[in-house]
């Protein structure tokens, strides 16, 4: 199979061609990837494997109609991971968001649909569902996005789902917890406080830290994808959760307790526009269906994703663009 992998020079998109290309989704050990990945601040090539003679990379924009022309012919399927994703960003700077994550989808659908490609899985969030008060959300919720970001997933998710009901293009969507593990940008709430709190630096917690996430760990978060790619249903749309529930207060208190910290590092700050209190997926769909269980314990990964920032400060330890080195954001 030729896959085209879109975003992989990021945190999830490079964790899924790595794990493909080394041989652990069984039945994947001789397929070709091809990663398309305008390389914006998120995204580096140092997340993909150098010389793999079975991957491709093509530095270029998914906006970008006559270039995905040139690289789609020979495809079987597309992964798309690509897409603006940090909802800080979007709420001081939606237009990134809607081109990205909606033109862009819209535009690599329709290289699809001009070039025949098999199977398109359109990789969304749990954010596209709003916030939910008690329970869980099942596949069949309505949406109802708060934030510009979870906006532009919801219509990205709305226009795939269009081309499958109007065109007939096998579209599979997913739509997945919060992601946490080794090589997260900085950004994101676990990588963000690690990294601070091993240079001993303080860390912004939002309100009173008391909004509710599911946690994935990225592996799972990816076997989940390929368990889709493989043997789910066109038209049809898979919640990928990780099983375990915290406060935003009770992250920080896990965090604190492997980085060797105390409170006293954290700062309160205003809760963010339009904050959703709660997510939680149900995804027994997908585990009914196609076997999908999370493997990864969230104290065990997340030691050992501290651990890997704590060995690996090359990755991170490069100041980020303003004066505060965009660190003040809160969570």
């Amino acid at each position: 199979m030729n896959i085209l992998v879109t975003g992989a020079a990021g945190f999830i998109g490079s964790h899924f061609v790595r794990t493909l290309l080394s041989g652990g989704y069984p039945g994947h050990e001789d397929d070709r990837v091809t990663v398309v990945d305008k390389l914006t601040y998120a995204g580096t090539l140092n997340n993909l494997p150098p010389h793999d003679p079975r991957l491709t990379f093509v530095h270029g924009d998914i906006c970008d109609a006559p270039l995905l022309d040139k690289v789609f012919p020979g495809h079987d399927a597309v992964v798309h991971f690509a897409a603006e994703s940090h909802v800080d960003r979007s709420v001081t700077g939606a237009e990134a968001f809607v081109r990205t994550n909606v033109l862009g989808t819209q535009a690599l659908l329709e290289a699809a649909l001009r070039h025949g490609t098999g199977v398109f899985v359109q990789v969304s969030t749990d954010e596209t569902y709003g916030s939910i008060a008690e329970g869980r959300w099942t596949e069949d919720e309505p949406l109802l996005p708060n934030s510009p970001y979870a906006a532009s997933k919801a219509s990205a998710d709305l226009i795939a789902r269009s081309y499958w009901r109007t065109h007939g293009l096998d579209v599979r969507i997913t739509r997945c917890a919060n992601n946490y593990g080794p090589g997260q940008h900085p950004e994101k709430l676990v990588p963000l406080f690690v990294t601070r709190l091993l240079d001993g630096q303080p860390v912004p917690l939002y309100g009173d830290g008391s909004n509710l996430r599911e946690w994935l760990h990225v592996d799972d978060h990816c076997r989940a994808v390929r368990l889709v790619l493989d043997a789910g249903r066109p038209g049809e749309i898979y919640n990928i959760g990780g099983g375990t529930h915290l406060t935003n207060k009770e992250m920080t208190g896990r965090l604190l307790a492997l980085c060797g910290r105390d409170w006293d590092l954290v700062q309160r700050v205003a809760d963010r526009k339009g904050h959703d209190f709660r997510y939680a997926v149900d995804d027994s769909k997908i585990r009914r269906e196609l076997g999908y269980a999370p493997r990864w314990s969230l104290d065990d990964a997340l030691r050992g994703t501290v651990e890997w920032y704590a060995a690996h400060r090359d990755h991170w330890d490069a100041p980020e663009e303003g004066a505060d080195g965009g660190h003040t954001r809160g969570y």
